[in-house]
């Protein structure tokens, strides 16, 4: 069987957010255990032939894997193709600071990288996953089903490099750049999650970014929570 790898492309800026490079602070504090759990918001696009019955199990699957890590996930599904006249909507204002864009993508056109590559991300704010190849990986187990899941870990996955920085690929958990049989039956039963340390880090990311997001806030600025 191959060996199953997941890749990551960073970049140093991406749609004129350049000020977000700077939001990885190495020597901030971890926050207490107790405190309530920081909020990302994810916006995403579907590209891909996914039905939303699959989108939907797939954010299941990856808010759970952000929950059990201490993140509360927003998730905001947003129309591709031409936007239509009115009133200028969330999916069309310049991403905030606790804003992550994911874009759920067919297959690479041109082939550029093998079909074990379940997706990439372009740091910090971009992450694409490709549902063919979650959906070819389930087939491969005679088993559909299973690709909802496979797609919510692959999005767990690139929201986790948004997160973490760039190299932060680990030896275990969730984060492992080569997914094999062993890590696809960890994942079919749940345990494939982040690392103690990495939840930490992450959600200390995550708290930098809601500051971020309050001190460049309109007065009155109300946050929205939710969680799938």
């Amino acid at each position: 069987m191959k060996t199953l790898r997941l890749a990551k492309v960073s970049v140093v800026a991406l749609l004129g957010l350049v000020g977000f490079v700077g939001l990885a602070f190495p020597g901030m504090a971890f926050a207490d255990e107790n405190d309530t759990s920081p909020a990302i918001t994810i916006q995403i696009y579907n590209y891909s032939r996914a039905s939303p019955s699959v989108l939907v199990g797939a954010e299941r699957e990856a808010g759970r894997i952000l929950r059990e890590a201490g993140l509360l996930a927003v998730w905001l599904e947003c129309p591709v193709g031409p936007s239509t006249p009115g009133p200028q909507g969330r999916c069309e204002k310049a991403p905030e600071a606790t804003d992550l864009r994911l874009r759920v993508l067919g297959a690479p056109a041109a082939n550029k990288f093998q079909d074990t590559v379940f997706g990439f991300t372009v740091h910090p704010v971009l992450a694409s996953v490709y549902y063919e190849y979650a959906a070819r990986r389930a087939k491969i187990d005679d088993a559909e089903f299973e690709a909802p899941i496979i797609l919510g870990c692959a999005i767990a996955h690139e929201l986790g490099h948004l997160l973490l920085g760039t190299n932060s690929h680990s030896d275990s958990g969730i984060m492992q750049s080569r997914w094999e049989p062993n890590q696809f039956r960890q994942l079919m039963i749940g345990n494939l999650v982040f690392t103690t340390e990495q939840s930490k880090l992450m959600r200390e990311q995550a708290r930098t970014r809601m500051r971020f997001k309050v001190r460049n806030s309109d007065p009155g600025f109300i946050s929205r929570r939710a969680d799938k």
